[in-house]
């Protein structure tokens, strides 16, 4: 494609320093004249579009798909995801949930609340509620702590990966003790039941399950 200039726009260009030099020498209304005048001349040339235009779609449209890494167990994985940073230290912190997501003999959804949504709890994620606050201190409130801590944890991890129908969570460990808990289409979106919890997106698919991340905090205590 070969482009063909003339010398209009210097002629033009010469036009517009004498009128901004000169102000009494053209009205304003002139001087933006020759800037569009100018900018036209100097735009190559515009090539008609050929072929179909590509649809534009709306993120809404198609949620992404899930990062797949069949090598990696989940334990890896959560703590590459930075809305779920919360939640991660969380997990790590007892040996019982760590190992599990370690575990490629075993396969787990985690339902991750986003660190948006375990901010936006009523109470510190560590506190029951209508507790006081004084409940949680010395040795024997640091304890509770934790085991409110653990609870929110395990009540946020499935028993079962892909998860289809009704599962068991693995609160209390995998004896059956779990909370029964199931996904369900709603308007266009997936959501958590009992509680009715919106799934953001199902951020990836690993060795031993799968990584769900949610907009909102499951029951545990």
């Amino acid at each position: 494609m070969t482009w063909c200039f003339s010398l209009r726009p210097f002629v033009l260009g010469n036009k517009l320093d004498s009128a901004i030099t000169k102000p009494n020498h053209l009205t304003m209304k002139a001087v933006i004249s020759l800037l569009l005048t100018l900018t036209s001349a100097l735009s190559p040339p515009q090539l008609p579009l050929q072929g179909n235009l590509p649809a534009i779609m709306s993120p809404s449209d198609d949620a992404p798909a899930p990062q797949t890494q069949p090598a990696v167990p989940l334990g890896d994985i959560l703590g590459t995801q930075r809305s779920l940073t919360t939640f991660s230290s969380f997990s790590r912190l007892y040996e019982s949930t760590s190992s599990l997501l370690l575990d490629l003999n075993t396969n787990t959804t985690i339902l991750a609340p986003s660190n948006a949504a375990i901010e936006a709890l009523p109470r510190k994620p560590w506190e029951e509620p209508e507790t006081d606050v004084k409940a949680y201190e010395g040795e024997a409130g640091r304890k509770r702590a934790q085991e409110n801590l653990r609870k929110l944890v395990e009540a946020h991890l499935v028993q079962m990966s892909p998860w289809e129908g009704k599962a068991k969570t693995v609160s209390g460990g995998h004896d059956g003790k779990g909370r029964e808990v199931w996904w369900e289409e709603k308007d266009g979106k997936r959501v958590v039941m009992p509680d009715g919890v919106e799934v953001e997106k199902v951020a990836s698919r690993v060795a031993n399950g799968e990584l769900w991340i949610l907009k909102g905090v499951l029951n545990y205590v």
